[in-house]
């Protein structure tokens, strides 16, 4: 039996890209859990952040921005935030309130009208802007949809954070725990091994081929004292290739440096870490890459 004095249940987090979510579940959770990077759609699969506590478990669905699909990855990425509306306790919509009020935010809008369970509206990056500018934007959402609850916040410094989590578990039922109390995420370690290389290769290339790119994780293997990881960097052409490789391989040693640094960190012990770099043209409209890569 449930113990009735803990609360539980799932909290969905979405919004356009670029607008936090990622990192408001790191800051949620406490650690780094969801990869982040400047550049937009940098979220691919729905990450979930358990957070455990003296008042029960709350589960953050980190999900891919909500933006018009252009290829078949993009299709699965709408379709992973869709499907993360389903059974759940609270939708949150977060918002840049720092950029100005476009056709994007009118069709997360559009999408949030549809969802019948608790609605919240975050507007964050409220360290960037003058709190005067924050009544005009409360009032403008207000009147677009009828918000069970309007929470400014600055998902980087933490203001407001605590607040939203108090409001969230007010409105939870009773209920178990869902995971075991330490464990942040229901992510293998694959997934996050994978994460790690995408975001220090983003982070590595800036503007050239942030979409470009995929990580796939061809092996695990227990070596002499440390963890060997075999991992695939797929790009589109071979002008690609070349970008992420860089003059005299100068690139993807930088990548795997740092990528080796934190996963060491992250798993708790040493690795080895081999990174190739293969050409799969159009691989973000070819069903059998999508599949391997989990998407």
């Amino acid at each position: 039996m449930a113990d009735a004095t803990l609360k539980s249940g799932f909290v969905s987090i979405v919004g356009r890209p670029n607008s936090g979510k990622s990192t408001l579940l790191n800051r949620l959770v406490g650690q780094k859990i969801s990869i982040v990077t400047p550049r937009p759609q940098t979220t691919r699969n729905v990450v979930r952040g358990i957070v455990t506590d003296a008042e029960g478990q709350i589960v953050f669905l980190d999900t891919p921005g909500i933006h018009k699909p252009l290829h078949r990855l993009n299709e699965r990425m709408m379709r992973f935030m869709l499907d993360s509306l389903k059974h759940i306790d609270i939708v949150m919509l977060i918002v840049d309130a720092s950029a100005s009020h476009g056709h994007g935010d009118e069709f997360a809008l559009d999408l949030i009208r549809k969802v019948h369970t608790r609605r919240y509206l975050l507007l964050n990056k409220i360290d960037k802007i003058p709190k005067r500018q924050l009544l005009p934007q409360i009032t403008r959402y207000s009147e677009a949809v009828d918000f069970d609850l309007i929470v400014p916040i600055s998902a980087k410094t933490g203001d407001g954070v605590d607040v939203l989590k108090k409001e969230i578990y007010k409105c939870l039922p009773e209920g178990p725990l869902y995971y075991p109390k330490e464990q942040p995420t229901d992510q293998p370690e694959r997934f996050l091994v994978s994460e790690v290389i995408r975001e220090k290769l983003i982070l590595m290339t800036r503007e050239e081929l942030p979409h470009a790119t995929a990580i796939a994780i061809e092996r695990f293997e227990e070596g002499e004292g440390r963890l060997q990881i075999f991992a695939s960097i797929f790009v589109e052409r071979e002008s690609q290739k070349k970008i992420v490789i860089g003059r005299g391989g100068q690139v993807i040693k930088e990548v795997g440096t740092s990528a080796r640094r934190e996963i060491e960190s992250l798993l708790d012990r040493r690795v080895h870490l081999e990174l190739h770099v293969k050409v799969r043209k159009k691989w973000r409209d070819d069903e059998q890459v999508l599949k391997a890569l989990g998407m």
